[in-house]
């Protein structure tokens, strides 16, 4: 999937990354979301609010971002051609969220299934077992959807994290 990565959205992805990386420092989870539009400007940036708010569901870095572009009055047609960069595989939640926002574009970086090796999970505690495209490939026009990709850069944010202690 990252053969179709160009520079330009390897560097708004890797600016997730690296907001993912201040998500975690300031106490959340390691996520973040950048919103950019058809010229690569950037729209709207998030982070994961989780830890902060204890909120498991709006407090999601996709779901800040597009809260925050919905607020901030972007247009439909702007929406429509902007990318959404998030720094790891939206959950289902926030893949039907992407959708409704109305973003024609998806980039993310570390998989579902790296994401939860990193995190150790067991069948019961691995969540949803929907993927991004599963979600979005039931639209009747579904974003583009781009990823993984730099898949070791986005990981990186996650070292230690869900498993302390852990390299």
């Amino acid at each position: 999937m990252a053969d179709s990565l160009t520079d330009r959205d390897a560097a708004l992805l890797r600016r997730a990354i690296a907001l993912a990386g201040e998500a975690r420092a300031r106490g959340d989870r390691p996520f973040a979301a950048v919103i950019a539009d058809a010229d690569g400007a950037v729209l709207v940036e998030a982070g994961s609010t989780q830890g902060a708010s204890g909120d498991g569901t709006l407090a999601h870095s996709e779901m800040n971002a597009c809260g925050a572009a919905i607020r901030a009055g972007i247009s439909r047609g702007t929406l429509a051609q902007a990318t959404i960069y998030s720094s790891g595989e939206p959950c289902a939640m926030c893949s039907a969220a992407i959708f409704y926002t109305g973003l024609g574009r998806l980039v993310y970086g570390l998989s579902n299934a790296a994401i939860l090796h990193l995190r150790n999970a067991q069948p019961h505690t691995a969540g949803l077992s929907l993927t991004c495209r599963g979600v979005l490939e039931t639209a009747h026009a579904p974003p583009e959807v781009i990823g993984p990709c730099l898949e070791d850069e986005a990981a990186a944010p996650h070292h230690g994290y869900w498993i302390p202690g852990a390299a």
